[in-house]
């Protein structure tokens, strides 16, 4: 052992990124390991129990202890330091000394992988595309593959090898093969980061993305905020002549964006989030989180959506439950309202009846029957308006 070993181990370090301790810690490692192989080539007697193996960070020279070791307890009774003869390094121990070198290699570079990626949950990576199948797709980010899985993946998107895609992290595992990291294009993060990526505004505070709702492949609705006056959220995140969302819409690959503003009125953010549908009123009920919306009659179906889109992503975003009336609709429940239910079929209501009708009284009740009789129908409904009534209102 030489200088030229600790030299090997620097450029080692430089090229792998690993560092020299846990490059010269493994190197000792597979010494150890190479001397009991040398040993077991005299017999299985002569093998020890355990070696330690010391090399110079500087000179590169080696020191070594054979181990007695507990057999019970398997710890270190006695160390004995042993001279390394010049002919340890032979063909057996050389190629076992270069297969745990390997191994404790790999071994770093998983660690190191998984530890920069271990804190990377939420965060945007762009990969090569290197395998698509009908499970997964694989994508190459440098250093690691990631896997897309199936259920992660947009229907209409096609994965074609060789392009670049950008994705959502949404896990690191650590396996036994390195760490394996899960990537989604369907979660409503890829959209978030992706704003945050194209508008320095969000990237610097100054605009907050609140609310992200979305229908993969279809439509995704973002609610903003700005945190400071005087400026625009919505036309931050939109650009000049739409320049910044059409980039999101791009990586997206076509799927519709609608960027509204966030407001702490619930019944004005439920308003503002069915755009581009026009709403008239919105009434919310905050105990059921209902809200109660009215729109022009031209405006229904854009304000449903096709298939109820509009309309669901609207409740996702807001988090409340979004009932949606045309004016007419609305009309005819408010006089259905006012009129109240029938009572004994034709006969108006108690409250529609004119002072003096006294309902429980057979006198008069003979009498109206026996005008239906000669008037051959039922007997006439009072003309007169009953105050407090509609037609009170009405004059």
């Amino acid at each position: 052992m030489n200088e030229a070993l600790i030299q090997g181990l620097r450029e080692l370090e430089r090229e792998k990124g690993i560092s020299f301790e846990t490059l010269l810690a493994a190197l000792e490692e597979a010494l150890a390991s190479a001397y009991k192989a040398w040993k077991r080539g005299f017999g299985i007697e002569h093998e020890p129990d355990g070696v330690r193996v010391h090399l110079d960070p500087e000179t590169g020279e080696m020191l070594l202890w054979v181990q007695e070791l507990d057999p019970d307890t398997e710890e270190v009774v006695s160390e004995t330091e042993e001279h390394v003869p010049d002919e340890f390094m032979g063909r057996i121990a050389a190629q076992t000394a270069k297969q745990v070198m390997l191994q404790k290699l790999r071994d770093a570079e998983r660690e190191m992988t998984y530890e920069e990626f271990a804190g990377r949950e939420g965060d945007i990576v762009t990969g090569i595309i290197q395998q698509d199948s009908h499970r997964y797709t694989l994508l190459d980010l440098g250093k690691v593959e990631a896997l897309l899985p199936q259920a992660e993946q947009v229907p209409s998107e096609p994965y074609r090898h060789g392009e670049r895609l950008k994705a959502f992290i949404v896990e690191v595992r650590k396996t036994t093969k390195g760490p394996q990291i899960i990537v989604s294009r369907t979660h409503p993060g890829l959209v978030r980061g992706l704003f945050e990526m194209e508008v320095p505004e969000i990237a610097e505070g100054i605009v907050e993305i609140k609310a992200v709702a979305r229908e993969p492949g279809h439509r995704s609705k973002v609610a903003v905020a700005s945190n400071e006056p005087g400026v625009d959220p919505v036309g931050a995140c939109v650009g000049a002549k739409g320049s910044r969302v059409r980039m999101v819409v791009n990586e997206l690959r076509g799927e519709k964006i609608d960027v509204v503003e966030w407001t702490a009125d619930l019944a004005t953010f439920v308003a503002k989030a069915l755009a581009p549908a026009k709403v008239k009123e919105v009434h919310v009920d905050l105990a059921t989180m209902t809200a109660q919306v009215i729109v022009p009659d031209y405006q229904l179906s854009l304000a449903i959506g096709k298939e109820g889109q509009n309309a669901r992503l609207a409740a996702k975003l807001t988090g409340c439950r979004v009932d949606i009336k045309s004016e007419t609709q609305a009309a005819e429940e408010e006089r259905t309202r006012r009129a109240g239910p029938k009572v004994g079929g034709d006969e108006p209501p108690a409250a529609a009846r004119p002072a003096g009708d006294a309902a429980g009284d057979p006198e008069e009740a003979g009498a109206r029957e026996a005008v239906s009789e000669e008037a051959g129908g039922p007997a006439a409904a009072p003309s007169a308006p009953v105050a407090g009534g509609p037609e009170a209102a009405g004059s």
